[in-house]
């Protein structure tokens, strides 16, 4: 008989931020276990699917960060990726988590690497999917995204342009040869969290605080360089942020990673799931 995961949804208190987060119940108690970060404008939300595919077998947990989903802050929260991953630290630590592979995309990369650098004992593997962590991997928008800042005139509006629904579903829809294998709600819930009050705020905050990203690449490469931890990298190579030399990039400091290229935009989970979720099986297994 065909049995479905349990998945269970659940918050913890974290330095006065309520954490909204999912996890799998596997079969197997010493199952491996996926810390799952997800990206911009996104939650947990998006790994549902991933959570339903794999979570029968594996330890899968999503967190919302603050600003996202369905995780609360205090109204005085400062946003910037630092604070991010402050938070996430303490989540794994309120939930005693001691040794999981990470999947990092979009956002979940600087925070994942904050963590790897803060914790390395606590990274068994990284599977990394449009997560960016080399300039080469920035698009020439990107780039001009990155160099914005609070004084200049227009930044803002230029920001608050992508929280907009037209915006937050041409993140979805951009490179995707076929979009009728999109699902509306994607865009749709992202868009119901980022309307939600201060939630725009939040947005514009961490926007101008990605330069602390790209400074911190160097670092990145680095720990990747010194712990060569077992590395899936998964990647559309439409993405119109996080082009596809950023993908090739991870190879030079970790030669043994394996790379896998899908004509697919920046979410890729959403239009490549059959094919994606079986190496990240795979790769479970193998750690």
């Amino acid at each position: 008989m065909f049995e479905l995961p349990r998945i269970e949804h659940r918050t913890v208190e974290v330095d006065g931020v309520e954490v909204f987060y999912r996890e799998s119940i596997p079969a197997r108690p010493d199952a491996p276990t996926l810390l799952l970060l997800h990206g911009f404008p996104s939650g947990s939300h998006q790994f549902r699917a991933l959570l339903q595919a794999l979570g029968g077998q594996y330890r899968l947990i999503a967190p919302d960060y603050p600003g996202f989903g369905h995780t609360s802050a205090p109204a005085d929260f400062e946003y910037s990726f630092d604070r991010l991953a402050d938070v996430i630290e303490g989540f794994v630590e309120a939930i005693d988590l001691r040794r999981f592979a990470m999947y990092v995309f979009d956002f979940g990369a600087p925070i994942g690497f904050r963590l790897a650098l803060r914790h390395p004992e606590w990274i068994a593997g990284l599977v990394v999917q449009n997560g960016n962590a080399y300039e080469a991997g920035l698009s020439d928008g990107a780039k001009g995204f990155v160099a914005l800042r609070p004084e200049q005139e227009g930044a803002e509006d230029t920001i608050r342009g992508l929280l907009t629904l037209e915006g937050t579903r041409g993140q979805y829809e951009h490179g995707v040869p076929d979009p009728s294998v999109l699902s509306p709600e994607s865009w749709l819930l992202d868009q119901h969290f980022l309307d939600l009050p201060g939630r725009k705020e939040a947005q514009v905050a961490l926007a101008f605080d990605y330069q602390s990203n790209v400074d911190s690449y160097p670092e990145w490469q680095r720990w990747l360089r010194e712990y060569t931890p077992p590395t899936l990298v998964v990647w559309g190579v439409e993405d119109p942020f996080f082009t596809e030399p950023g993908a090739h990039a991870y190879l030079a400091d970790v030669p043994d990673a394996e790379l896998h290229l899908f004509d697919t935009g920046h979410f890729a989970l959403e239009t490549h799931l059959p094919e994606i979720a079986p190496l990240i099986a795979k790769f479970l297994d193998r750690l």
